[in-house]
């Protein structure tokens, strides 16, 4: 999408220059849960994802992620997931179900 890319057709739309990719800003929630949250045995089942406010190029992002809620006997974990932008807007909210793998995985 240009207004991704190109800044003179981005200024003309209802953003009024270029923004951040949605998915690239969402795509943090992956990290976050797989490099601080669960680890290596996260499997991702869903993630709700609502675009509230554009990212702008240059913008500082902070990306959550709150357990909400577990089933034990399923091994999954309900987790909010929002990020915020420096002004300390949600630009992102959601909702993720993780499974938790009985096993270690081998690296």
């Amino acid at each position: 999408n240009p207004v991704h890319l190109d800044a003179e057709y981005a200024q003309s739309t209802m953003f009024g220059g270029r923004i951040a990719h949605g998915m690239h800003t969402a795509s943090f929630f992956t990290t976050l849960i797989a490099t601080r949250l669960i680890g290596i045995r996260a499997i991702y089942i869903s993630q709700e994802i609502k675009f509230l406010k554009p990212v702008r190029i240059g913008d500082t992002i902070d990306v959550r992620a709150v357990v909400t809620g577990k089933n034990d006997e399923k091994r999954r974990v309900n987790i909010k997931t929002t990020v915020y932008n420096q002004h300390g807007e949600i630009v992102v909210d959601g909702n993720a179900v993780i499974a938790v793998l009985k096993q270690d995985i081998k690296q």
